[in-house]
């Protein structure tokens, strides 16, 4: 019998230590309670509480969030009513402030974001609201992450998703944005059509001076032709000249070779005599061995009788 509540004892004794282990996940902690107060933060691992005295508090998260406000009612300077929905990036820093610092973390924040946002937009006009998101971002990131350091939480960015003013101002803006892109077209076009004619120009100019080059070697060509055909022309009058000559100095030799005999002489003077005759020449002066045509007669009877 002692026996067997010895064994309920133990059994009763492991159940209660098994159900009083827990394991810390890791980027998580356990906020702990001794009777009632804060008694510490476990982290990640093995962790052993005291049945009924210790109990978890919170579990906290701690990796980065994001939170996701709906979209605020926010006045200019100049009195533009216009709607701005934010996103907060945060991270818990110290798990004991966030567990007993601020009764709902995330409320808080964001009731934190619209009054820090309407207070920066209330010193905005709304051009400049619209084109400084980016000033907005840090001066809002700024003024949360120092506003929740008592609440152990770390504001690491804020951005201003959309901004959305009032439906007539967005028909305004609409058009200015139409008029500015056709604008910008009708300047790319202008720009275009200037580029096209500067191209045009440097390609008639290009062409024009292409065939004023081609003109130029053409003319080159053909002064060198008609140079090298005087040259030739110039050439051959001067190789007939010398063939003449030579025909004339070699008929000479030959003659002188040949001994010819005065009646010879004087038949061949007639023969030339002949072709000068038979010539547009209206004066012919005969040679004074050819006045006596009594003796021309007798020297060519007696040439043929020796022949």
């Amino acid at each position: 019998m002692e026996a067997l509540i010895l064994i309920v004892i133990i059994v009763l004794l492991g159940m209660v230590l098994v159900t009083n282990i827990r394991i810390v996940p890791q980027a998580q902690v356990y906020v702990m309670e001794r009777l009632g107060a804060y008694f510490t933060t476990w982290e990640t691992g093995l962790r052993i509480k005291v049945p009924i005295i210790d109990r978890i508090s919170k579990r906290v998260n701690m990796k980065e969030q994001v939170a996701d406000f709906k979209p605020q009612p926010v006045i200019t300077k100049d009195n533009v009513t216009m709607q701005i929905d934010t996103v907060v990036f945060w991270q818990v820093t110290d798990a004991k402030l966030f567990t007993y610092g601020v009764e709902r973390p995330i409320q808080a924040i964001e009731n934190l974001t619209a009054t820090t946002l309407r207070n920066i937009v209330g010193e905005m006009e709304l051009d400049m609201t619209l084109t400084s998101r980016d000033t907005i971002n840090t001066r809002i990131t700024a003024i949360l992450d120092d506003a929740t350091d008592k609440w152990g939480i770390k504001v690491n960015r804020v951005e201003l998703r959309n901004i959305i003013p009032p439906r007539e101002i967005q028909d305004a803006m609409e058009k200015q944005m139409k008029a500015e892109r056709e604008r910008r077209e009708s300047i790319l076009r202008a720009e275009g059509e200037k580029r096209s004619a500067i191209l045009v120009a440097e390609g008639e100019k290009e062409s024009q001076i292409l065939r004023a080059e081609a003109e130029k070697q053409a003319a080159i060509l053909r002064a060198e032709a008609n140079k090298e055909a005087q040259i030739r022309t110039a050439q051959g009058e001067s190789e007939a000249i010398l063939l003449v000559r030579k025909a004339t100095a070699d008929g000479i030799r030959m003659l002188n070779e040949a001994a010819p005999s005065t009646p010879v002489l004087t038949l061949e003077s007639f023969r030339s005599m002949e072709k000068v005759a038979d010539g547009k020449a209206t004066k012919i002066i005969v040679p004074t061995e050819l006045q006596s045509l009594g003796g021309l007669a007798s020297s060519i009877k007696e040439f043929f009788a020796q022949g």
